[in-house]
């Protein structure tokens, strides 16, 4: 006999019980209409995930237990249907002098208007931008439940990557393993995924299906790809990446155990992975929060360019609006190039020069400044002169300002306080320079939502990047290159190697030393920067706490 079963790849919303519950209904419905007797869905996909410290209030518990109810009650009509739902649960421990509210991730097993099973989260996460040892306890049973002829052994996320959660759910009798995920992307996560979840196939001899959210919350990003394995390890199936899906999973039970097929989606090159879950960060940011639309400073320079392609490819032209503001600095090409990319994108696009206000600037000041030369102050006013002009137009027309900044100028704070790091979402801030050229090339070879091919004027991408702020400058008058930089940034900030073990791998010391400190000073700058998209397996974000204040040297 065949069992159908369904991941229903959802993007829900963080708090939105009642809208995440009517989700799961409506795909449980869909899914029985065509077959599907088990339906999984993600990791705690009544709340979104991660919750944070929502979790603490007890009332948002309350709120999930209301809306698990309400799934079972709609669906209680459905005869033979299972639907795994993922949930916080609440409880107290009490003892003579202390009374303790605990809380477990866990997930819930509806069966014609009931809950049946209900398994809490065994191992906890709690590295990168996990944090679970905050909110939850770690759960000690099992849950293995039958549907039809295949024996359902419930894991949630992190107990797939450990071997004991998975080898207690086969001693209780599993056939097949079911593992709603929260997976947070970052670039090549999806294959880490596979061949971890093949490993614990193989380990224990059982089939496994792998339940993924998908959608953007704040930084980080879910990109979906649910797929299944066989016992020896074998890719059965893969749902599509970064988007809602029903993916339908055929289960045989045999002699032999159980055999998963289904629809196999095709790898994607790694810039394609990435640039949609970009997309999809904007378009989620934007959407989730009820923004009408974003703005941004658009230079002529290659980061703007490439904030603003990802911005229509997320929002549609009609939603992006682009200001060029020029500076006695802005060279000529900046002006014909920025016009140019807005033509070809389509969007609404204005000029307000800066130059008056510089002056005005400068004037006010000049008394205070007598004597002294023109420095990075100077820049910087022309900075912040155009972070008020992008919020005072965000103010008056409510949407959002992006700003543009990437992770290589965040690093070693180059960037303006109240300048460029104005504005209220920081799509690129988890790209390093590098990178932001290699997409920008890719995305002009591409054209995935149709919005236009060859977004970007060739010469925004070759022509040497400028923050165009004093004459002739370039950005390397300030930073090493950055293909020396961008790598030192990887060893140092993602990987935690130390300033000795880099010089060893053949960068020069004076280089490192100075690419280490100047992380160091300007740890303060990053905790005013936006929230922004998180890509890689480390961000500045949840992924690095530094102390500001702080005299430890490497």
């Amino acid at each position: 006999m065949s069992l159908t079963i369904c991941t229903a790849q959802l993007n829900v919303t963080v708090g939105d019980m009642a809208g995440n519950a009517q989700k799961i209904i409506a795909a449980a419905r869909e899914a029985y209409t065509r077959g599907a007797r088990l339906v999984l869905t993600p990791e705690l996909s009544i709340c979104g995930y991660p919750a944070e410290d929502l979790l603490l209030r007890p009332a948002f518990i309350a709120a999930c237990d209301d809306a698990v109810k309400t799934v079972a009650r709609e669906l209680a009509g459905l005869q033979g249907l299972h639907v795994v739902v993922g949930h916080p649960r609440g409880g107290d421990l009490r003892s003579k002098s202390v009374q303790v509210q605990l809380r477990w991730n866990a997930a819930s097993v509806l069966h014609e208007g009931r809950s049946i099973e209900t398994y809490a989260k065994r191992e906890l996460p709690n590295y990168q931008v996990f944090d679970e040892y905050r909110y939850f306890t770690k759960g000690q049973g099992t849950c293995v439940f039958q549907v039809e002829d295949v024996n359902v052994g419930l894991l949630i996320c992190e107990d797939a990557w450990f071997e004991e959660p998975a080898q207690l759910a086969k001693v209780s009798g599993a056939t097949l393993l079911v593992v709603p995920n929260a997976s947070p992307y970052h670039i090549g996560k999806e294959n880490e995924r596979i061949d971890r979840m093949a490993e614990r196939a193989r380990a224990v001899d059982l089939p496994l299906i792998y339940a993924h959210l998908v959608g953007g919350q704040d930084e980080v990003i879910f990109d979906g790809a649910s797929f299944a394995v066989n016992a020896d390890g074998s890719l059965a199936a893969r749902a599509p990446g970064f988007k809602e899906d029903m993916f339908y999973v055929q289960a045989v039970a045999g002699t032999n155990g159980v055999q998963l097929s289904g629809p196999l989606v095709p790898d994607h090159p790694p810039e394609a992975d990435l640039w949609d879950a970009l997309v999809l960060g904007v378009r989620d940011y934007i959407g989730k929060n009820g923004f009408p639309g974003v703005l941004l400073g658009l230079s002529g320079g290659i980061d703007s360019a490439l904030v603003m392609a990802i911005a229509v490819d997320a929002l549609g032209k009609d939603r992006v609006r682009a200001v060029m503001m020029p500076s006695p600095y802005t060279a000529d090409i900046s002006w014909i190039d920025a016009r140019d990319m807005a033509k070809r994108l389509g969007v609404r696009y204005d000029e307000i020069s800066i130059k008056p206000m510089f002056e005005s600037f400068k004037a006010a000041l000049a008394t205070e400044f007598a004597g002294l030369p023109e420095d990075t102050t100077e820049e910087n006013i022309q900075a912040r002169i155009r972070g008020v002009l992008l919020m005072a137009l965000s103010n008056k027309f409510g949407s959002i300002v992006l700003t543009t900044g990437n992770k290589s100028e965040m690093a070693t704070g180059y960037c303006t306080l109240y300048g460029d790091m104005a504005g209220g979402f920081a799509v690129i801030k988890d790209l390093l320079k590098t990178t932001v050229f290699k997409l920008a090339a890719w995305r002009n070879a591409n054209d995935p939502y149709g919005t236009g091919a060859n977004p970007i004027p060739e010469r925004i991408i070759t022509r040497p990047p400028s923050a165009e702020l004093r004459p002739d400058q370039v950005d390397q008058d300030s930073l090493p290159p950055y293909e020396i930089l961008d790598a030192i940034l990887a060893r140092y900030m993602e990987n935690d190697q130390g300033v000795e073990e880099i010089v060893a791998a053949g960068f020069d010391r004076a280089i490192v030393e100075r690419v280490a400190r100047l992380i160091r000073i300007n740890e303060y700058k990053r905790r005013q920067a936006p929230v922004g998209i998180r890509v890689s397996h480390r961000s500045f974000g949840k992924d690095w706490r530094y102390p500001i204040t702080a005299k430890f040297r490497a």
